[in-house]
């Protein structure tokens, strides 16, 4: 069903398949992916995007998120985890190739071996990356930082953490610190509070800043509140095509389990399989048509990302469309596939049970419905993105 013909691939089958046999475990334990990170890290992929000058691979996206895709059939929580960090490492790819070499040490440190995660979600923040609940205060040679974060992936390996927070009492009005915060500067803590539906084994722990000190070396941005530029947009296209990719990986394996089972499964009232009941074909069709529908899309969006196709203001449009279908149709996919299980995916230990509390969570990330639909009605509309509703 995919559009893409060969290509090489950095992730072999055989170290695919090692990861599809610890999932299950990871789940059931609810710990990190250990063993799936060191199989990667040895590989090469978390250099895979690195640009070949630096000593990478030189990965553009579009060719990443294939390989995420890949990866997510197989392990979804395991490439969800490190997701995080290969957008890290892909914007300032991205950025370097286009002569901004402002981020080259994220490049460098990288191949040195140190590990990026992403520290953007807040409570009470719908508007995550723009907008900050958590605190920065300016002192002699950085910032501190306070405040709290979620959903704060690769929590047991990371060393860099991005994260933002607002400086309130900045010159000119409030602006947005983004920087990466050095595990070795203390300051904060990894809670152990992620016990939660699905991908598990991402350890998303929440990180809690207690004026945690950022050296100005480690700050990539200074923007007015609310105020994006080619750093956001780049941070954008990386993460949010990298879940919608993510998604459709485990959509391709829900499709397939809901397949396989059908065809195996028996009933009093045919002679043949319940592949031929007329029912389980229309729902395998709905399935079908709705996988074919975002594959492609992602493909598109992320070949004109790394083409460098230029479609201004109606990039962030762009992105949160494609993932917002893949996750939609992810999770319809998922749902179909277990009503074809006629009960047997309601079973603990059955893949299917657990790929459907996956596939749950691909709702949860950035952007949510609501603000997907409002970026992508507002750049319709050519409303700054930025303008707030006025009721009556």
């Amino acid at each position: 069903m995919s559009i893409v013909t060969e290509r090489t691939h950095i992730l072999t089958d055989e170290l695919l398949q090692r990861c599809a046999k610890r999932v299950g475990i990871y789940d059931r334990e609810n710990r990190f992916f250990t063993e799936d990170f060191e199989d990667l890290k040895k590989a090469g992929y978390l250099t895979c995007n690195i640009p070949r000058e630096l000593g990478g691979k030189g990965l553009s996206l579009a060719e990443v998120e294939r390989e995420q895709r890949r990866l997510a059939y197989h392990a979804p929580a395991t490439a969800l985890g490190i997701n995080m960090h290969l957008y890290w490492v892909g914007v300032a790819a991205d950025l370097w190739r286009a002569g901004d070499k402002s981020l080259e040490w994220i490049l460098r440190e990288a191949m040195a071996g140190e590990i990026f995660a992403a520290g953007h979600a807040e409570r009470g923040n719908d508007l995550p990356v723009l907008l900050s609940t958590a605190k920065a205060e300016k002192v002699p040679g950085g910032f501190r930082i306070t405040g709290r974060k979620m959903f704060g992936s690769l929590g047991p390996v990371w060393t860099r953490y991005g994260l933002h927070a607002t400086w309130e009492d900045a010159e000119g009005g409030p602006k947005v610190v983004h920087a990466f915060l050095p595990r070795d500067a203390g300051g904060f803590k990894v809670m152990d509070n992620w016990d939660v539906l699905g991908m598990r084994a991402t350890r998303s722990d929440d990180v809690v800043l207690e004026g945690a000190f950022v050296p100005d070396m480690y700050v990539a941005r200074v923007l007015p509140a609310g105020g994006a530029d080619n750093f956001i947009v780049a941070m954008f296209a990386w993460a949010l095509l990298g879940f919608g990719n993510i998604y459709c990986g485990v959509a391709k394996r829900a499709l397939d389990l809901g397949i396989a089972a059908v065809k195996g499964k028996s009933s009093l009232g045919l002679t043949r399989s319940m592949a031929y009941h007329p029912g389980v074909q229309s729902t395998v069709a709905d399935m079908v048509m709705a996988l074919e529908g975002i594959e492609p899309h992602l493909e598109q969006v992320g070949e004109e990302w790394s083409s460098g196709v230029d479609h201004g203001a109606a990039w962030p449009a762009r992105i949160v469309s494609a993932k917002h279908r893949a996750v939609e149709a992810c999770w319809k996919i998922a749902d179909l596939a277990m009503e074809l299980s006629g009960g047997g995916g309601m079973f603990k230990g059955n893949e299917l049970e657990r790929l459907f509390r996956d596939a749950r969570c691909g709702r949860f990330h950035p952007s949510n419905p609501l603000l997907a639909r409002e970026i992508v009605g507002k750049t319709a509309l050519g409303i700054d993105l930025g303008e707030q509703p006025r009721w009556g």
